[in-house]
């Protein structure tokens, strides 16, 4: 970028001749006044019937992949990070962004001064000439340290928030949320945030997030973020969670609602013998899938991702396949290694379904694909988290056992902090620190892992002792005959644990679909339809919808829009097209429902139905 001459284009609101001389060392400073769209794709605006109290609006952002452009002007790429200072107030003046760049830094931004007002519900946009300072029973959060609030000088019924991010992030980790929220202190650096309706639940949920805080800590480095609150969404959410620096996003559908999280029904005495409380109700969290999986994945993106970035989306899997590994690295170290082995088997089936979905000679099922023109929200899928941490844990058993690989992750994390890398820095310092173990290295065939469609070339070895029931059932079921289908009872499911039962569905999502009888047993002798689960549902209901079970089809439609997570919906959705009997119900259902979904799964859903374009 050359800063001979600067233009105001594409912001046409500069004196009509936007050109003026600079040279070189200059300081400048750019004001630039600007409004978002009622269909910013990187804001749901709530209505109060669609939160948990139904009295206030909701706004939320989601600026990943490449959204933050539709907030503010920004350099929208995870090759640039920015610090940032931001206030939620209200000012008469338009909303001005102040950008300083230097030449040292290579013009990149290094900083930005934003403030930015909010929520004029009515129009939906950003501007500071119409809108409002966030009324006193809303409450205004970022991704960013808090840095006090105050009352509005001109309206005593409102606040205006400040927030500032000392540590540079790209655009894409840019978060705002206003709503009618409560926190309660969960840990000495952790509130979590929630409506009102949903704090105390949330509360207890996440209550041992601090432990693997500490555990992650000590596995990869230094946490530089200082807090690290988590803020509960509306059911719109699109995603499980969103690693937003000092303010993790997380979806609703981690919260059981009973708190049946916290038994440890499932288990036998001597499964759970010898630990103490707390350690049973934290794996039982694990085990039933809530709290283990989504919120130490969220905690390792603290340095996997947020400090160290994937400077383009080709290269997201350094992102995703480290922090899945680093995320199964915190469970192998609270649960046990037979823990890690059976969530690392698990999201190798889960990569096997998605390419079997995909196609195994689809491009996009290279751990680095070729994204040009394409969106990177359309090429979204499980394959740079799975098919990247597979990879990482291949290197691990290669190159010396768990030990000697968290060594290398520590050292890398420390090597590329605050930067934004591509795969060969990656590689490059792999070989620079096992210098003694290139022959080692020189066996992987990397362009089959990098650059080849489907699934890896080398599957990992993994410890089968927590996956042996689940694959026994599975075969049970798959190799039964109309006249095997009595032999299946309640007993079949009692010792295992929701994990495994996902596992277990997982198995069966793999093979042709079940025929219709068997998935009416399944349902009377496991009723599977009473859990309330969203992992173990989401896969019974494709399961059913697979097996072409009418009655089935109100339910799915039902998971497919009360909540908005696109990991259950859009596949929900794709079963219930392919159906003849339900194809007609999941269009009108997601035209129904459609404006009320977020921006991104609302776009990708109508790509799925093949009704992109069309009004209900």
């Amino acid at each position: 970028m050359d800063l001979a001459c600067l233009r105001s284009y594409p912001f046409p609101s500069f004196s009509p001749d936007p050109w003026f001389p600079t040279h070189r060392g200059q300081d400048v400073v750019v004001d630039i006044s600007f409004e978002t769209s009622p269909k910013s794709s990187a804001l749901q605006w709530l209505a109060p019937e669609q939160t948990s109290g139904r009295r206030h609006p909701f706004l939320f952002s989601q600026c990943q992949a490449h959204h933050c452009r539709a907030v503010l002007p920004c350099q929208d790429t995870p090759s640039v990070k920015l610090t940032y200072y931001a206030e939620v107030d209200k000012i008469k003046s338009p909303v001005q962004l102040d950008l300083s760049c230097t030449e040292a830094l290579q013009i990149l931004l290094v900083h930005v001064q934003a403030c930015m007002c909010v929520l004029d519900h009515s129009r939906n946009v950003f501007s500071r000439t119409q809108l409002v300072s966030v009324p006193n029973e809303l409450v205004a959060l970022m991704s960013a340290k808090r840095d006090g609030d105050k009352p509005d000088p001109e309206d005593s019924t409102r606040k205006i928030y400040r927030f500032s991010q000392p540590v540079p992030v790209p655009c894409y980790l840019i978060a705002l949320v206003v709503g009618a929220l409560e926190s309660r202190e969960i840990g000495p650096r952790t509130l979590v945030w929630a409506e009102k309706e949903l704090v105390e639940k949330s509360a207890y949920e996440f209550a041992e997030t601090e432990t693997m805080l500490k555990i992650a800590e000590d596995l990869a480095g230094p946490y530089v973020w200082g807090h690290y609150d988590l803020l509960v969404l509306p059911p719109s959410f699109p995603y499980g969670g969103m690693e937003n620096p000092c303010l993790t996003f997380v979806t609703p559908t981690l919260l059981a609602g009973d708190r049946s999280l916290s038994s440890v029904s499932g288990y036998s005495s001597g499964e759970t013998e010898g630990l103490e409380t707390g350690m049973v109700d934290l794996l039982c969290l694990a085990l039933q899938g809530s709290l283990g999986p989504v919120i130490a994945h969220e905690i390792s993106h603290s340095w996997t991702g947020n400090l160290v970035t994937n400077k383009t989306w080709e290269h997201f899997w350094l992102n995703e396949g480290h922090t899945v590994y680093l995320e199964r690295r915190i469970g192998g170290r609270l649960f046990g290694e037979q823990f890690r082995q059976f969530q690392a088997l698990g999201g190798w089936r889960e990569l096997q379904n998605t390419i079997n979905t995909l196609g195994g000679t689809n491009p996009l099922t290279n751990l680095i694909p070729n994204l040009k023109e394409v969106d990177p929200d359309v090429a979204y899928s499980s394959v740079p988290y799975e098919k990247g941490s597979a990879l990482l844990l291949h290197l691990e058993q290669l190159l010396g056992g768990p030990d000697i690989f968290i060594g290398f992750l520590r050292a890398y994390i420390q090597q590329f902090a605050y930067k934004s890398i591509m795969t060969d820095d990656w590689k490059n310092f792999l070989y620079s620190y096992f210098k003694d173990k290139v022959d080692v290295l020189d066996t992987v065939d990397w362009n089959a892992w990098l650059n080849t469609p489907g699934m890896p070339p080398v599957k990992p070895q993994y410890d089968m002792t927590l996956s042996n029931a689940c694959v026994a059932l599975s075969q049970r079921w798959i190799k039964a005959n109309e006249s095997d289908l009595s032999s299946f009872n309640s007993a079949d499911i009692e010792q295992m644990s929701s994990h495994q039962l996902i596992e277990f569905l997982a198995l069966l999502l793999l093979e042709n679909p079940l025929p219709l009888n068997h998935v009416r047993r399944m349902q009377e002798v496991y009723n599977f339809n009473a859990v309330n689960n969203f992992e173990i549902r989401f896969r019974w209901l494709r399961l059913c919808i697979q097996a072409k079970w009418e009655d089935a089809i109100p339910l799915a439609l039902k998971m497919a829009t009360e909540q908005g997570r696109m990991k259950f919906t859009r596949p929900l959705f794709k079963d219930l097209y392919k159906f003849d009997q339900s194809r007609d119900q999941a269009v009108s259902a997601f035209q129904q429902h459609q404006a009320r979904m977020h921006p991104v799964t609302a776009m990708l859903v109508a790509r799925d139905l093949e009704v992109a374009g069309q009004t209900a």
